[in-house]
């Protein structure tokens, strides 16, 4: 049993270490998108540009902005206030399986412009980090999944009991083209 363990170990790190060494440069250039997701319990759109990839294609700058909506109670009806985020972060790849899917890291500073309907604030400044997996359908497409957190200290201070807001959690979604 313990030779039958180590022999498929072995040939499961060899496919691994073949699949490094077999890369094609799929997403190695700029690239435009389009994601759909939540930061905490708000639901959000949004478009990114990932600058090329340097230091030996393994980092890249990201920027995001998202239109976001914040359910809330609002002169006793519940309604949905827009605001926006903005995120610029540094990309840190992690692997590459074959040259169909990507995992990486991702880190940076968030910036929230909230609705003057539930904050009394211009502006909200925070941090984030996510880690993600693109597949690539072909060398100028992928599809992304993320999944992370945000740290802001936002609330909605102008509702009763001031709730926090695009804290927590972050699930995204989407799509990137590569030029």
């Amino acid at each position: 049993m313990k030779r039958i363990l180590i022999v498929m170990l072995a040939l499961c790190s060899s496919v691994l270490v073949q699949a490094q060494e077999k890369l094609v440069p799929y997403g190695q250039k700029m690239a435009f998108g389009f994601q759909v997701g939540q930061y905490q319990e708000d639901f959000g759109i949004g478009i990114n540009v990932t600058s090329p990839y340097f230091l030996q294609n393994s980092v890249a700058i990201r920027v995001r902005g998202n239109m976001m909506w914040h359910q809330h109670v609002l002169n006793t009806e519940s309604t949905w206030s827009t605001y926006s985020n903005l995120s610029i972060g540094v990309i840190g790849v992690g692997g590459n399986i074959g040259n169909f899917m990507r995992v990486y890291g991702e880190g940076g500073a968030l910036l929230l412009l909230p609705s003057n309907d539930f904050s009394s604030k211009r502006t909200e400044i925070g941090g984030y980090g996510l880690f993600g997996f693109e597949f690539f359908m072909d060398p100028h497409f992928n599809y992304f999944i993320e999944i992370g957190g945000a740290g802001t200290g936002a609330t909605a201070d102008r509702i009763p009991t001031s709730p926090i807001y695009s804290n927590g959690l972050i699930i995204q979604t989407g799509f990137r083209i590569q030029l």
